[in-house]
């Protein structure tokens, strides 16, 4: 009993500080919180904050500090060329659309309503077949770059915003280079009160866990390279990480038929027509829609919970007996 009750402690404690003191940036509701930024994963994200090396605390940190991203700094125009072929044969406009196989995205795909669009290179331990074939170049850079986790080509088009919201996994850092992009300030990402513009041939890093929002009030689509790359941590971080590491590789998302999928985003493609109906029962009838969420939330939070007091009964009879 004594190791639930400090779990529950810890586990309020992380949601709340994530919350309330964690950067500068704040949600306007709690509620906000709950849907924007993935509170369930904070017990775990603050382990791994509390042995991040300092230089990589920032909410935005210097490409100096992570050997290897020169290499993609200084071969731009090879990934962007290979990038612009994918536009222009349609591959990120086909490949969000429903049905396709990289339409399942169980960590992206609330930014398809925004006309945002990808193509994976690589995610967490898997090189997709597809990058491979039509991307040889980039994928050929990207395994000579260390800490390189996930890589993928992000497209956001003219006149898109992406909301405030925090990505769940703490187990990277963000790295974007413009690669074909307005080049100009009214495109933007703005990552815990600091604003960042993307210039062609240009990088940086940030922490994805921190509130982020993104504009493109210009004329012109943005088009970048965008990879998780290792967390720089002591060594209790690194070796919590390589569980977190497994968990991302649950999310990998196919870009055609020839590449795999992972068992997160398998489940989402048989889940979808029950999402579909949620969507629908929302638009006709928010309370229930309203009710229902909270219930399956709530299960979840139950058996969670469930799961921890089962483990501290078995410590605890473990201990005393």
């Amino acid at each position: 009993m004594t190791v639930l009750i400090v779990a529950l402690i810890y586990t309020a404690g992380s949601i709340y500080y994530v919350y309330r003191f964690r950067g500068r940036m704040r949600y306007e509701r709690f509620s906000q919180y709950l849907r924007k930024s993935w509170p369930v994963f904070a017990p775990f994200n603050c382990f791994l904050y509390a042995f991040t090396h300092a230089h990589a605390r920032k909410s935005v940190t210097d490409t100096l500090h992570f050997p290897g991203t020169n290499l993609l700094r200084e071969n731009w125009q090879i990934i962007r060329n290979e990038a612009l072929a994918l536009d222009k044969q349609g591959v990120f406009e086909s490949i969000v659309k429903e049905g396709s196989p990289g339409f399942y995205d169980v960590g992206f795909r609330t930014f398809y309503k925004h006309g945002w669009s990808k193509f994976y290179l690589t995610w967490y331990g898997y090189n997709h077949p597809s990058a491979q074939r039509l991307c040889p170049q980039t994928t050929a850079l990207l395994e000579k770059v260390p800490g390189i986790k996930g890589a993928m080509f992000s497209l956001l088009p003219a006149g898109a915003s992406l909301t405030l919201h925090a990505d769940p996994l703490a187990c990277s850092l963000r790295y974007h280079l413009g690669l074909k992009t307005p080049q100009s300030d009214s495109c933007f990402i703005n990552v815990d009160g600091v604003t960042t513009t993307w210039r062609d041939g240009e990088d940086f890093i940030f922490d994805e866990t921190r509130p982020h929002y993104v504009h493109n009030h210009s004329e012109a689509p943005r088009l970048i390279l965008m990879c998780d790359i290792e967390r720089p941590m002591y060594l209790p971080g690194r070796l919590f990480n390589r569980l977190y590491n497994q968990l991302a590789n649950l999310t990998v998302v196919a870009n055609t038929e020839e590449d795999a999928r992972g068992a997160a985003s398998a489940l989402f493609d048989r889940l979808n027509p029950v999402l579909k109906r949620g969507k629908r029962l929302k638009s006709t009838n928010k309370a229930l829609y309203n009710t229902l969420k909270w219930a399956i939330n709530g299960s979840l939070l139950m058996f969670i919970f469930g799961s921890l007091f089962t483990v501290s009964a078995a410590v605890d009879y473990l201990t005393f007996n």
